[in-house]
């Protein structure tokens, strides 16, 4: 799940619905996977952006007293003081990025920051996280919020560099929705253990990388 200071005034709200209310995404982000390799082929991270829906990064604004006007620019102050807004991980939260190898799972080093821009009333932002170890030539890279709080789409798609391949396997969306509907009935009227369900829903990205040259 996203980790924004808005989210506490959401969580308020939506701890007073029922748990059907609670069993789709409340933030929506189209998002754009770019890895990186080194001279021998091998990755060494994945570039991320992120681009929030209109309503969150509204709600963005308002939390942050930007853009009174409500026209969906931002002045040349506004934007110094949006950057890096959503770097700010609480402990544990690994980025909603997953990858792994045949060994297992990769894990990833601390985000390092890029850019944060507005277009048309959306917070794009931009981050790289750096593998923390030598990754395999293949592996399979997975964007989801455990929680399923927020959704993530593949919609800027996955680019990489010559040498590598990329295959998209999509979600089976009927499957993850029954799965959720088990799990939901699973936990009694207890809301605050909403079932983890979110990677049912994710994509999975088969990326292999040849030696170089």
């Amino acid at each position: 799940m996203l980790r924004r200071p808005v989210l506490t005034l959401c969580a308020t709200a939506l701890s007073l619905a029922a748990p059907v209310a609670l069993a789709h995404p409340h933030i929506f982000v189209d998002t754009a996977l770019s890895v990186r390799v080194d001279a021998s082929g091998l990755p060494v991270g994945i570039e991320v952006t992120w681009k929030y829906d209109e309503l969150y990064s509204l709600l963005i604004f308002e939390d942050m007293g930007l853009d009174p006007d409500y026209d969906g620019v931002l002045t040349a102050p506004e934007l110094a003081e949006i950057q890096r807004f959503d770097m700010h991980w609480i402990e544990g939260f690994e980025g909603d990025l997953y990858a792994s190898g045949s060994d297992g799972r990769l894990a990833f080093g601390p985000p390092e920051p890029i850019s944060t821009t507005v277009d048309g009333g959306r917070i794009e932002t931009r981050h790289f996280r750096p593998f923390a170890a030598t990754a395999p030539r293949e592996l399979s890279i997975r964007a989801y919020d455990p929680t399923f709080y927020t959704a993530y789409d593949l919609t800027g798609g996955v680019h990489a560099p010559a040498g590598c391949t990329v295959a998209i396997e999509k979600a089976d969306v009927e499957a993850a929705q029954a799965r959720l509907a088990k799990e939901l009935g699973s936990e009694a009227a207890d809301t605050d253990d909403f079932p983890e369900v979110g990677d049912a829903f994710a994509d999975t990205v088969t990326l292999t990388c040849e030696a170089g040259s």
